[in-house]
């Protein structure tokens, strides 16, 4: 069990959607790992979640135009 870094509730495992501007466009990942908090919402990544969307990101640069949309499930 996680608990959240902001309120102090617990923190449970689920899947999220992160927005990234990239300031050459945004980037959207799709069903990324995460603990969401029960009482303020918080989202939480662990350590390698964190590395594997900056490489993501770093990727996607190379790539894209405008808006960029990735399942991190199919990725990761």
């Amino acid at each position: 069990m996680m608990k959240c870094v902001e309120c102090g509730a617990v923190a449970e495992k689920g899947y999220t959607t992160s927005v990234t501007e990239l300031g050459i466009g945004v980037l959207v990942v799709r069903n990324v790992p995460c603990f969401k908090c029960t009482e303020c919402n918080e989202i939480i990544y662990t350590a390698d979640v964190v590395q594997r969307l900056e490489e993501i990101a770093e990727a996607a640069k190379k790539m894209m135009q405008e808006v960029a949309i990735i399942d991190y499930s199919k990725v990761a």
